[in-house]
């Protein structure tokens, strides 16, 4: 059944956001990008200081150890980003940023190739982590896999409107969305077949995970959100962003219930 979770839900992760794209206007779009960028920063910090971390702390691994990781992950993403590999793309013409004419081109580069290799790979990571989460604990797959998910949505809708806007029909946008986002799929069953038998790495992997989470909301989310805003969008900022972080509180209080 842990293969089945994987499969599962790393395939309908890439599947949501594309079906989302495909259902409504790139304006409907632009205008719901902040709000779930404020949902994934509380899902995605909140996931990884509340439940990921300690869940790998509890294994009884050496802490010194496991924060070792957690900063060999954090300079890792870090320096896959500077090679572009490891992109999160919210930022698009007409997301209220005032880009110049002309970003969403250069965001994409030649063909849009930089945009959907370094999906790729983002997924692929994403797929290894959901993977290393579920065999860990199937509890804690399903909330590292919400977690993702939640993050995965807004970053491939932004890439769908560079896309379009960097002169991609739809139909190229959506099916280039799709084949990157299957990358998390790859990714799922090479943490599976490969990961699966080292136990002994799991709560290295689990602070892999949080140290992606926790650089994507503090390197990429978080610089978006501190901008100054009318205080109706500060508050729905702060709303959603809240939003995000009770619903991991709630999920993790029910855990520790049993």
């Amino acid at each position: 059944m842990t293969l089945t979770y994987i499969l599962l839900v790393t395939f309908a992760g890439g599947l949501a956001s594309v079906t989302i794209a495909a259902m409504l206007t790139v304006g409907l779009l632009s205008r719901i990008v902040k709000h779930l960028v404020s949902l994934s920063t509380g899902v995605l910090l909140s996931t990884a200081l509340l439940h990921v971390l300690p869940e790998a702390f509890e294994s009884g691994a050496d802490p010194h150890n496991l924060f070792l990781a957690l900063l060999g992950g954090l300079m890792f993403f870090f320096l896959l980003e500077k090679a572009e590999l490891y992109r999160h793309t919210h930022h698009h013409e007409g997301d209220g940023h005032h880009h110049h004419h002309h970003f969403d081109q250069e965001q994409a580069g030649r063909g849009g190739l930089s945009v959907l290799v370094g999906d790729s790979i983002h997924n692929f990571c994403d797929g290894i982590i959901i993977a290393a989460a579920f065999l860990a604990d199937h509890h804690l797959g399903w909330v590292t896999a919400m977690a993702i998910v939640a993050h995965e949505i807004p970053q491939e809708v932004g890439d769908y409107i560079v896309l379009l806007n960097a002169g991609f029909t739809r139909k190229k946008a959506l099916f280039f969305n799709a084949v990157s986002g299957m990358a998390a799929v790859v990714g799922g069953l090479v943490g599976y077949y490969v990961v699966g038998p080292w136990q002994q790495l799991f709560p290295y992997l689990l602070v892999a995970a949080s140290s992606s989470f926790v650089y994507v909301s503090v390197a990429d989310l978080i610089p978006q959100l501190q901008r100054r805003l009318p205080w109706k969008d500060t508050v729905l900022q702060l709303l959603w962003l809240g939003v995000g972080i009770v619903f991991v509180l709630i999920v993790v209080g029910g855990k520790h219930a049993h």
